[in-house]
């Protein structure tokens, strides 16, 4: 598929037509011609589920119990509504207080949660039941394969399953590349709405990124900021630190826009309230063709995880 043409959302005819092809089943909603488009006045994207979910929120990897719950309340309390979380992080408990504590309704929060390879992937209904008795939020807004692994096909289809029952709204895949998706996507029933992988200025997924919206599927990054050990090296890399000061934003802002005007969606994982804040205030700059140019040559293809 010709990813200029397809690039920043595909047309009903244009994602039906390939999946046709390629014999793969979209969710039961109607693909709409506005998939995968960033509504940056609302703040979300239309997945193929037939769901909006917000561009921009939290990542939770690393937080404990209570930073966690701190860090989902400063972020709601901060107009942020999307919040992910995992089975390996040991913190869904903490997401879900933080969202039946807060007074946000629940249908205005976004929480995607994943289940991991291994005894997960080989018992996917108990992973599956597990994640719901531990959020408690009434359902989940997507559930993710953590990465590929045995069992994978058989634990989706079990989340497949789930999503029949209303108890899963959208399916997605984490650390899924082109070659694993080739492979994967046949297999199954329901075209996932997400794909979430590493994503940032030294790691940049140039030729990935478009051939995941390709289809139809939003993309998500995590480690924005380029994971630990390497945050301070690229907050204070002197091309994004001096469109920063052009800007009279943060280098984390800068970081963050980039990805927004790629159309990847963002997740930095914080547990400070005022950095929680400054990551979802992204929508009063923008970045030029030239800034967005000398980002995307930073790109050193320099992967900062096993994933």
């Amino acid at each position: 598929m010709d990813g200029k043409r397809f690039a920043g959302g595909t047309s009903k005819e244009e994602i039906e037509s390939w999946l046709e092809e390629n014999n793969i089943k979209p969710n039961e909603a109607p693909v709409s011609a506005e998939v995968g488009k960033f509504d940056f006045e609302k703040k979300t994207v239309m997945l193929n589920s037939g769901y909006e979910m917000p561009i921009m929120g939290l990542g939770t990897y690393s937080l404990s119990d209570e930073e966690c719950y701190n860090s989902v309340t400063a972020l709601l309390k901060s107009g942020g509504r999307l919040i992910d979380t995992a089975y390996m992080y040991g913190n869904e408990a903490a997401v879900g207080r933080a969202v039946r504590d807060s007074d946000v309704p629940r249908e205005e929060i976004f929480v995607i949660t994943k289940i991991y390879p291994g005894e997960q992937f080989a018992n996917p209904e108990k992973a599956i039941r597990d994640a719901l008795d531990k959020l408690d939020i009434g359902y989940i807004d997507m559930m993710l394969l953590h990465h590929p692994g045995e069992n994978d096909v058989k634990a989706y289809l079990a989340m497949e399953k789930f999503v029949e029952e209303g108890k899963i709204h959208s399916l997605g895949l984490s650390n899924f590349y082109v070659e694993e998706l080739e492979e994967f996507l046949p297999q199954v029933n329901i075209t996932p709405a997400l794909v979430q992988n590493e994503i940032h200025p030294y790691y940049q997924e140039n030729d990935v990124i478009p051939y995941i919206q390709n289809l139809g599927i939003v993309v998500q990054g995590w480690y924005p900021f380029g994971g630990r050990g390497h945050t301070s090296e690229l907050l204070g890399d002197s091309v994004i630190s001096e469109i920063a000061k052009a800007h009279d934003v943060t280098s984390a802002q800068v970081i963050l826009r980039w990805n927004l005007q790629k159309g990847v969606v963002v997740i930095p994982g914080s547990s400070n309230p005022d950095h929680i804040r400054e990551n979802l205030d992204l929508f009063d700059f923008e970045l030029t063709n030239e800034e967005i140019q000398q980002i995307n040559e930073l790109d050193r293809h320099e992967k900062h995880d096993w994933y």
